[in-house]
């Protein structure tokens, strides 16, 4: 791809990711109803529900796979708190020992799951911002066999996808 495509594609991604977040600065905890959440976030990707009533909702798809939100709605329908997840202060909270499903909760779906049989590991591949025209950051977690945080790596890709 030449370098004008490249500089294109990051523009559009880039001009996508702005447009999403229309909306989203309206979005106020202890004010905000769940009902308000899904008209600007849509529909969860994943969904918690907790002992006391209320639920964790997993909006995973924003900002071209770049972003995910938390969004966290009270048994009363009101929400508590909304986090953008792919972010470093949640990345240092994976620590060697964590299961799959923590690290799904803590972080999100990740874009990519990739098994290396040779090597008894499973990673996982979260794509996270700014883009730019020299590519895409991407936060890895590499599992054992059994599902356990062994350690993390990071990287970027070639060329916006």
């Amino acid at each position: 791809m030449g370098v004008l495509r490249k500089i294109a594609a990051a523009l559009g991604v880039a001009a996508s990711i702005v447009g999403c977040d229309l909306g989203i600065h309206d979005l106020k905890p202890g004010v905000s109803t769940a009902q308000e959440v899904r008209s600007v976030l849509g529909e969860p990707s994943f969904e918690w529900r907790e002992g006391d009533g209320s639920v964790v909702w997993e909006f995973a798809e924003w900002r071209a796979g770049l972003v995910t939100y938390m969004a966290e709605i009270g048994a009363d329908g009101i929400l508590r708190a909304l986090r953008q997840v792919l972010a470093e202060e949640y990345f240092a909270e994976v620590r060697p020992g964590m299961i799959q499903a923590e690290i799904r909760r803590l972080i999100g779906k990740p874009a990519e799951q990739m098994s290396f049989p040779a090597r008894s590991e499973e990673v996982w591949t979260w794509r996270y911002g700014p883009v730019m025209p020299q590519g895409i950051n991407e936060f890895h977690v590499h599992f054992d066999r059994s599902g356990h945080v062994v350690t993390t790596s990071r990287s970027r890709t070639a060329e916006p996808q």
